[in-house]
């Protein structure tokens, strides 16, 4: 779910969510992408090959830009497939198409209050008349937005996330209409890869659009954090919530981006941090199940109000792209971070060589392109790596009691830089899904870490996990 947002925009008055009116928005949209191809394309009849190039890549950007603007005027499913594809389709889709497509995140003009009254309606029946509920959002997204309310008997605080009518039948016609869409821009490749992510956006789009499984899963959560001050679950009110409407207690924090976030001594930004990083390893080496969307729109930061005897917490919103992992997949993560941790290059090439006993990306990979990727995940782990085993830290990035000062390393460039070697290789092709969706959750816990300043130490963090035995 998105930040609270400026609502200065007109409210919307009608959403498009009839077969018919979505498929006439995109008719109309493919008939205009044909058009302006085929008059860019005869503009570009005598140009020289160089100027073609130029011409063809300014075209492309100008393209998506387009698809994007037609998806967003439609909002629903359509646009989360979008968001989907900006977030996980950077290896096989053109930089032109998801640059153009992360600019969907930043759409959240909201639906006016008759329409999510409406809906309201049609989900509480009566029991609506037991809130007080505020007209206007406190966030949007592409499926759904955020209401607070009180409940006038007990003066109890909760939001209310609603679903837009219609969204969730629209949910395979609309994977239909975009795919149309993609294939009649002409810059992106029907492959066989493109087909599996449309189907595994497919079966997590349904999981997103039911709310009760939603709700079962933010109830799990719950009772894993139940006695741990250093998170916040909402706790779900089943009587008001059905498939397409949440109704949850109202759990207050500030975004991460907030000043007051950024003011907070070293030691509270390393302990929020902390926090953040411990789950996503409980993640991986207990429950199996992740939240994949690495969104800071589902984390709040509630401050301590008299932080010598309380915690800074860590609210955590919105479970409903938390995805099940299987065995194979979390022994190779598991795997390949305790390698990471020793900072041990026979370990990691073990690793990879069972990882591709599973997945055939890991199988295909040649030998050097193999000790290249054993390079890649060491470098990529190296906030877990203990200091004494990886001589290749860089000086700066520890400080003097021998934390990761996550703003400082510069990771994320230095992985991509080293990445671009294999990706090269004839041998490497398009990574599987289930290590792109862990790889993205990785990127979001840095980027977390990077904008928060936090220091963490790598014992700490995996001490839980493994022992030096396993080295």
């Amino acid at each position: 779910m998105a930040n609270p947002q400026n609502y200065d925009n007109q409210p919307l008055e009608q959403l498009k969510t009839s077969a018919l009116d979505r498929r006439l928005s995109i008719a109309k949209a493919s008939l205009n992408i044909g058009r302006r191809w085929a008059t860019n394309s005869a503009f570009g009849l005598f140009k020289s090959k160089e100027e073609k190039a130029v011409q063809k890549q300014a075209f492309m950007r100008e393209q998506a830009q387009y698809l994007v603007d037609e998806l967003g005027k439609l909002k629903g499913s359509v646009v989360k497939i979008g968001q989907m594809l900006a977030l996980y389709g950077e290896h096989f889709l053109p930089p032109e198409i998801t640059e153009a497509l992360q600019t969907l995140n930043s759409q959240t003009t909201a639906f006016s209050w008759s329409i999510i009254e409406s809906a309201l309606q049609k989900e509480l029946g009566d029991t609506i008349h037991e809130f007080d509920i505020d007209h206007t959002p406190i966030g949007t997204a592409s499926l759904s937005q955020v209401h607070r309310a009180v409940h006038k008997a007990t003066g109890e605080q909760v939001v209310f996330k609603v679903q837009y009518p219609n969204i969730a039948d629209a949910v395979d016609s609309d994977l239909d209409l975009f795919r149309q869409l993609l294939k009649v821009t002409n810059v992106v490749p029907q492959t066989r890869q493109l087909d599996a992510w449309f189907e595994e956006i497919r079966d997590l789009l349904h999981h997103e659009v039911n709310y009760l499984l939603e709700a079962d899963t933010t109830e799990l959560f719950f009772q894993r954090f139940v006695g741990d001050s250093r998170y916040v679950v909402p706790r779900i009110l089943k009587a008001y919530s059905t498939d397409r409407l949440l109704c949850m207690t109202y759990e207050n924090g500030v975004s991460i981006l907030d000043e007051q976030v950024f003011e907070l001594p070293q030691e509270r930004r390393n302990a929020i941090g902390q926090a953040s990083i411990e789950i996503m390893l409980r993640e991986i080496f207990e429950w199996g199940d992740m939240q994949t969307d690495p969104n800071f729109g589902n984390y709040l930061i509630r401050l301590a109000q008299q932080p010598e005897t309380q915690l800074d917490q860590l609210v955590l919103l919105d479970f409903g792209a938390i995805r099940q992992f299987d065995d194979n997949l979390l022994l190779i993560a598991r795997n390949l971070l305790l390698a990471g941790f020793f900072h041990d290059r026979s370990k990691m090439r073990q690793a990879i060589e069972q990882a591709g006993k599973h997945f055939e990306f890991f199988a295909n990979l040649s030998d050097s392109v193999k000790n290249d990727m054993v390079e890649l995940c060491l470098l990529a782990s190296e906030p877990f790596s203990l200091p004494s085993r990886n001589p290749t830290i860089p000086p700066n990035v520890l400080d003097v009691h021998g934390n990761y000062i996550w703003a400082e390393s510069d990771l994320h460039n230095r992985v991509i830089k080293l990445a671009s070697k294999s990706a090269t290789s004839k041998s490497f092709s398009v990574p599987p899904k289930e290590l792109m969706f862990i790889s993205r959750k990785f990127i979001g816990a840095y980027t977390f870490m990077t904008v928060l300043d936090a220091r963490t130490k790598a014992h700490d963090l995996m001490a839980t996990f493994t022992s030096e035995d396993w080295a």
